[in-house]
């Protein structure tokens, strides 16, 4: 059995997938801002909330677009944690339990 204590692979490796989601988390920096200067112009509440909403909405696509990359890290190359199947299975199941 190998070492458990290693930590499994967490880290976005695909250049490309990388700048997709720095690209989605500046584009929901924009919005939180945007809510922040709505608040301070006294805009309506539902005109607030619906944009809450929407970033939120973001922000749990990133998460999933997240969960996906790293479980397909997980799954096609578990050597790379240095973990056994078994631990590393569990270390996803963990992760996903978290970011739900």
């Amino acid at each position: 059995m190998q070492d458990q204590n290693k930590s499994a692979p967490h880290i976005i490796d695909d250049p490309e997938t990388l700048e997709a989601l720095q690209r989605r988390l500046r584009r929901i920096e924009g919005q939180v801002r945007g809510i922040e200067k709505m608040l301070g112009d006294g805009r309506d509440c539902r005109d607030v909330v619906q944009q809450i909403s929407a970033v939120r909405s973001a922000v749990h696509r990133v998460g999933l677009e997240v969960m996906r990359t790293y479980a397909h890290q997980c799954l096609t190359d578990p050597d790379a944690s240095g973990m056994d199947d078994e631990a590393v299975l569990e270390y996803l199941f963990s992760t996903i339990a978290r970011w739900t």
